[in-house]
């Protein structure tokens, strides 16, 4: 069923894009190792959004993707959404690793398909809010693929609760704690490693520095959730105080999945913010 969804999903903006699904990315390519790319028709030097789905680093799939594609095509933007192995079939280095070859993959060749190479905005929801933000903060990944931080121009995590692993551990341990609730048994501490010093390496926070090159942040989150609103602020905190460009929005009245299904939702004030954040950046391509 999920596939026959996801072929309707590709079939539905396929009359306004070329689309070209299930591209490897490694040689020799595990059965995730794929990305989809989304290129209007007659595409040429467009600036290029890499999406990372969610999913707890445990499901997901690129095609988790709703109209993004269709809208950022008439917006003149190259679309790229990328699997990863997951959680517990590899360890989290191994994931991120992935996720960063998957960018270095498109860096080197999506100007086949229409894509400034120099142009990168790297956006991801939920876990993927924890990758994008990782791999945009933390230079050691893009490196590894041969790709300098110049080319990135925008990172937009999307309601990621991760930002800084030993505050959001100590905070969800403390609370079952309190309530005399047993700690999950594959909880954060365990998919990080559950090694303190790997938690602090895995934080975006941690890597924060002036001078690496790291691109402008815009950082959406549900302004009525505890977890990922303190992760927001913190992560935006630590931005500013290097003096880095960075917004926080939060959206009111929404969820966790509602936030990123409305994401290029005409109407939706996180959108809105979104596109406030891209086109003085770009320039208007519409």
């Amino acid at each position: 069923m999920r596939t026959l969804i996801a072929s309707l999903c590709l079939l539905s903006v396929a009359h306004a894009q070329n689309v070209k699904s299930n591209i490897p990315y490694a040689d020799p390519a595990h059965e995730r190792q794929v990305l989809d790319v989304y290129s209007p028709n007659g595409a040429k030097n467009l600036p290029v959004v890499f999406w990372i789905h969610g999913g707890g680093w445990q499901q997901g799939d690129k095609t988790d993707i709703q109209i993004k594609p269709k809208v950022f095509s008439e917006r003149g933007f190259i679309f790229v959404s990328t699997n990863y192995r997951l959680l517990p079939h590899v360890e989290m280095d191994v994931l991120i690793r992935d996720v960063a070859k998957a960018f270095g993959w498109t860096y080197r060749n999506i100007a086949k398909y229409g894509g400034d190479p120099q142009r990168f905005f790297v956006m991801g929801h939920s876990a993927g809010a924890q990758l994008a933000a990782l791999i945009c903060i933390d230079d050691r990944y893009l490196k590894e693929q041969g790709v300098p931080f110049t080319v990135l121009k925008g990172c937009v995590p999307v309601d990621g609760d991760t930002y800084d692993l030993p505050a959001i551990i100590m905070t969800a341990e403390f609370r079952q704690t309190v309530h005399g609730l047993p700690l999950p048994k594959f909880g954060h501490r365990v998919k990080f490693g559950n090694d303190p010093e790997k938690h602090i390496d895995f934080s975006a926070v941690t890597h924060v520095a002036k001078g690496k090159g790291i691109p402008p942040f815009l950082i959406l989150h549900v302004a009525g959730h505890p977890n990922t609103a303190a992760q927001a602020r913190r992560l935006g905190a630590v931005l500013s105080e290097s003096e880095l460009p960075v917004n926080v929005f939060g959206a009111r009245d929404t969820t966790h999945n509602r936030l990123n299904a409305n994401l290029c939702q005409s109407d939706d004030p996180a959108t809105k913010e979104l596109y406030r954040f891209l086109d003085p950046l770009i320039g208007s391509t519409r």
